[in-house]
């Protein structure tokens, strides 16, 4: 490398495939055990692999065992106990997004949670129930049990409906869509296929999940109003829905509004306060509990229910119920939203997981979290349990708080659990507008990413189109995969190329027909593409290459078919022409070559035996037709070796030539000669 006036001058040899693997001593071994070997491998067994396979398939093998209560108990403690308090909340009020009774929301914040801390890989993520997922069980068991296939038979009846039967067959939907969808996780973790959530971009994952926070807070603004608007399914559900709500808005109930509206202050005030002091308090004040205490206490006492008719969650049954299988026969009916929850939730878990594992130092196996959530959601569906996911709001807290491993998704089941067993049945009267105004609350963040609009505006157009809030949940997934999918194939096809020039004085090369300073080398085309060339796009990129360039591909195509050709025509007459000296050798007959050394050297030396000199001219005719091939025939050499003289110019001297005892051949440099033949 030579250094000379601020610029730099790189000399090195041009190499071709063949020289470079010469130079760079290529291999042509491999360290990669065989197919045989690696079987071999897999059957063997022995105590450590044993080990080993057993702490990769239930991760809480190799770290509990090696847990450390002086530096983890303390943060563990307090972090479960403050996830736990939430659970209490988040799980009845999300209960209602999923169509089903709030005790199914305790019950999915407690079985999942300890499959979870026994399965999983992720220290800081909270298992349990999410708006998102609630709503898309919601849209499903609504579907599949609406309120018109169950008229009133029995005491306990709303107008024309069977509240008990309607119920009972939303948990079996429910559970049916669960362990279908826990199975569809399991299915795809064991064949390691966690690598799919990458083709799942992070704009499509926040723009999914804003559009869910819409249909979320739609789908709860009855019960902030107290009216019941009429059922939509299928695309611009969503606006349906609202049209309909805004219609009924005259027969709002006052005391529930009110409720809502009070409900609602309070815990955008005090979640305020929680965010601006969260260093300074030792743990976030648990407000929604406190809310849903206070609420069922002046519910009850104060006699709003029967007073104003205010809605509340009514009977929560007490204890735990006993395993029950799923209805199998409602599998091919749930089967796409199955897999649609079971694709959200996995994002969901795994960004979240990810997350807090870059921020925290350690790793989240992408394919045991699928084979986690999924066995959460297989066993907790035998259990009345919903499909599950991570919680961004629990997770914050759980990470906050001081929480270092899934000890405290530990402790929090044990809150449930005890919730469960002795204070679920005192929670009857809570009314369900408080439930709606915490769902509200905690979409908080999900609302947030509306900032992202400018950005993606700025940056990339494509990433904001979603559609998500005018279709209904399930579909809006399909289009929203269908779109993500689409636009790498657009991308991949419609590339962008462009010719590049040197921008003087300095060593940038930039697009010429974008920046005005950038100037071509002369002599020299840099052409640029911002995709990967394979076989889709290889054409375009041919015509591409063309047209930025200047080269006409079809006439350099033309000239070497024309130069092929001619060249197979001569390779063809030469080779009849030797097949005709063949024939004359076999019968004998004498044949007089001539052998014309180079000029500088060789002129004017006579080689013959048992010949008078003479020219060209009185010997024979002389074959001015001949052309030489590169892949020289026998005829070339002649009788004994020496090669002919090529072209068809006459010779100074013509002679015999033949190798003897002391007779050198002729040098290599030499041409090839015109043959002769003598006639008798």
């Amino acid at each position: 490398m030579e250094e000379k006036a601020g610029e730099y001058l790189v000399q090195r040899r041009v190499l071709d495939e063949v020289r470079l693997e010469e130079v760079a001593q290529k291999g042509t071994w491999s360290t990669k055990p065989t197919a045989g070997e690696r079987v071999k491998e897999s059957l063997r067994c022995s105590g450590p692999r044993l080990k080993q396979t057993a702490q990769s398939w239930i991760p809480v093998l190799g770290w509990l065992p090696r847990y450390s209560f002086r530096d983890n108990a303390i943060g563990d403690l307090i972090s479960g106990c403050s996830v736990g308090i939430m659970h209490l909340p988040q799980g009845m009020a999300y209960a209602l997004l999923a169509s089903l009774g709030p005790v199914y929301g305790l019950y999915t914040s407690l079985y999942p949670v300890l499959i979870y801390f026994i399965f999983g890989t992720s220290r800081h993520i909270s298992i349990g129930t999410f708006a998102v997922i609630s709503i898309m069980v919601g849209s499903v068991t609504e579907r599949l049990g609406p309120d018109a296939n169950f008229p009133m038979n029995g005491t306990n009846a709303t107008g024309n409906v069977d509240l008990d039967a309607r119920d009972r067959f939303r948990v079996q939907v429910a559970c049916s869509l669960t362990v279908l969808a826990g199975l569809f996780q399991i299915l795809l973790g064991v064949v390691r296929f966690g690598f799919v959530v990458t083709y799942l971009s992070e704009p499509l994952v926040r723009g999914y999940t804003t559009g869910s926070a819409c249909h979320v807070c739609v789908s709860q603004l009855k019960y902030l109003f107290g009216v019941t608007p009429k059922r939509f399914t299928g695309p611009l559900s969503l606006i349906y829905t609202l049209v309909d709500i805004c219609r009924l808005l005259p027969q709002t109930k006052v005391p529930e509004l009110v409720v809502s509206l009070v409900a609602l202050s309070v815990l955008i005030v005090v979640k305020e306060i929680n965010a601006c002091y969260r260093q300074k308090l030792p743990l976030p004040i648990p407000i929604e509990i406190i809310v849903i205490v206070a609420a069922t206490v002046i519910t009850h006492f104060g006699g709003l229910t029967s007073k104003y008719n205010i809605d509340v969650v009514g009977e929560i049954p007490s204890g735990l119920k006993a395993p029950k299988a799923p209805d199998t026969g409602l599998f091919l009916e749930v089967i796409g939203d199955a897999f649609a929850v079971a694709i959200v939730g996995y994002a969901i878990n795994i960004s979240l997981g990810k997350t807090f594992a870059l921020k925290h130092g350690y790793k989240v196996d992408s394919n045991q979290e699928l084979v986690a959530l999924g066995l959460s959601n297989a066993i907790g569906g035998f259990f009345q349990c919903y499909s599950v996911t991570a919680s961004l709001s629990r997770s914050l807290v759980q990470e906050s708080t001081g929480g270092k491993t899934q000890v405290a998704g530990l402790i929090s089941s044990v809150i449930v659990l005890v919730t469960i067993l002795k204070i679920g049945s005192l929670f009857s009267d809570l009314p369900k507008a408080v439930l709606s105004t915490i769902v509200f609350v905690n979409l908080k963040g999900m609302f947030k990413q509306f900032t992202d609009v400018p950005l993606l505006w700025k940056t990339n157009k494509v990433d904001l189109v979603r559609l998500t809030i005018l279709l209904n949940l399930d579909l809006g997934l399909a289009v929203s995969i269908a779109f993500s999918m689409l636009t790498v194939i657009f991308r991949t096809q419609l590339p962008r190329y462009s010719i590049l020039g040197r921008v003087a004085g300095t060593d940038l090369y930039l697009d010429v027909d974008t920046y005005k300073e950038a100037k071509e080398i002369p002599g020299i085309k840099i052409f640029r593409s911002s995709a990967t060339i394979y076989y889709t796009n290889a054409e375009m990129y041919l015509e591409a290459l063309q047209e930025k360039s200047g080269i006409e591909m079809g006439k350099l195509l033309t000239a070497k078919k024309k130069r092929d050709a001619k060249l197979k025509r001569a390779q063809k007459k030469e080779k009849s022409k030797s097949k005709a000296k063949k024939r004359v050798r076999r019968r004998g007959k004498p044949q007089v070559t001539s052998i014309t050394p180079p000029p500088s050297s060789h002129q004017g030396q006579t080689f013959q035996k048992g010949e008078k000199k003479g020219s060209l001219d009185e010997l024979g005719q002389v074959n001015e037709g001949f052309q030489h091939d590169a892949a020289t025939s026998e005829s070339d050499f002649g009788r004994r070796g020496w090669p002919l003289r090529r072209g068809g110019g006459k010779s100074p001297r013509v002679g015999h030539a033949q190798r003897g005892p002391g007779t050198s051949p002729p040098p290599a440099s030499w041409d090839t000669g015109a043959v002769t033949t003598l006639k008798n």
